[in-house]
């Protein structure tokens, strides 16, 4: 059975502020924005359209549409925030494309470069690089000047680096997507290890002809990136939270690309906690839960760790009846890394924080609470 999001939630997620959107104030976020669309708009000679819309679409444009099928994992509610049968919060950027492309398909530009930043909106794990609302950039070019090939999206991907991260070492690998076809996982490497920064492919002539434009003279590119991503490696930041801190000493050095330089070493405090929660419960779904429900704290944990999990049948009768767990649900131990990424915080309010997290998740009958 689907699970719908709660008004509460939903207020939430579409007051979160866009960190990509100058409307809602500056961020560096936006200038990484602008340097890959304009250097690709001179690169090819082409005008480039800004798409922002509200972040609530139809199912069919997120997914049918950009060739999902029925049964796709995408699809679960343990991955995607419907609000109705019909609508969902975007999980990508690219729900963006099928309305666009209708709206191009009477008159196809020669040349044409769709921009679409913002917010998507998932169920994540709680760590130091994921949040449950990642900003992405989908690039798509729609051209009748001739056939896009693997040269060209080579050409797209190298241009990308050259404006967001010049000179670094990229390496590119093959990748499925159902609207793309020839697909690449891009990859750059960051002291000493390779991190994912996007997926491209050439637009699948099926996405375009579904739109409505004859793919006999229509071809294209199409790109997704990870913003948050690509300016933590530009600015040299190792946690995601700090993108959004309203401390003046961090804010302040988000408002441009240049290397960011920490404010404070803050030390880690560490909690173990045993739950008991039901069986076909993920990471990212504890991590989601735990996000909705103490969104006024969530800054103080900075990540949520699975050690073990061991279903109901394969636990001692003391254990269970010490958790006062059922059958169909699991014990999942779980270290909490308590660390606020500008303040330090006591070991009383580590201790409160994880009762928090406790009263959150645990489903069994008995609680144990430090």
């Amino acid at each position: 059975m689907t699970t719908y999001l709660d008004q509460a939630a939903l207020q939430r997620a579409l007051h979160l502020r866009d960190l990509s959107d100058p409307a809602q104030g500056e961020h560096a976020m936006q200038q990484l924005v602008a340097d890959i669309h304009i250097l690709l708009g001179k690169r090819w000679s082409c005008p480039r359209l800004l798409q922002r819309r509200v972040p609530l679409v139809f199912v069919s444009d997120n997914y049918d549409n950009l060739g999902y099928l029925p049964e796709a994992a995408a699809r679960d509610a343990r991955y995607t925030r419907y609000i109705s049968a019909g609508y969902m919060l975007r999980s990508q950027m690219s729900a963006l494309i099928p309305e666009t492309l209708r709206s191009l398909a009477l008159d196809p530009p020669e040349d044409l470069l769709i921009v679409c930043p913002g917010l998507v909106y998932r169920r994540d794990s709680i760590d130091r690089t994921h949040v449950g609302e990642p900003h992405q950039l989908d690039l798509w070019r729609i051209t009748k000047r001739s056939r896009m090939t693997p040269s060209d999206l080579n050409e797209m991907i190298l241009t990308v680096i050259e404006a967001v991260l010049p000179g670094s070492h990229y390496r590119t690998t093959a990748a499925l997507h159902p609207y793309t076809t020839d697909g690449l996982q891009i990859d750059v490497e960051v002291n000493g290890t390779w991190l994912e920064i996007g997926e491209c492919g050439l637009a699948a002539p099926q996405i375009l002809a579904q739109a409505g434009l004859d793919t006999a003279e229509v071809s294209g590119l199409a790109m997704g990136l990870g913003l948050d991503r690509l300016l933590m490696i530009r600015k040299g930041i190792s946690d995601i939270r700090l993108l959004r801190a309203t401390d003046p000493r961090v804010a302040q050095q988000m408002l441009d690309l240049r290397p960011y330089k920490p404010v404070s070493n803050q030390p880690a405090i560490r909690r173990d906690i045993s739950v008991a929660v039901q069986q076909h419960l993920t990471a990212e779904e504890l991590g989601d839960r735990v996000r909705q429900a103490m969104a006024d704290r969530v800054d103080e944990l900075e990540s949520l760790e699975i050690m073990d999990e061991t279903p109901w049948e394969e636990l001692p009768p003391t254990a269970r009846s010490r958790m006062g767990m059922h059958e169909g649900q699991k014990n999942v131990l779980l270290r909490l890394t308590i660390r606020h990424p500008v303040k330090t915080l006591t070991s009383l309010e580590a201790n409160e924080l994880r009762n928090q997290v406790y009263g959150i998740l645990h489903e069994g009958e008995n609680r144990e609470w430090a």
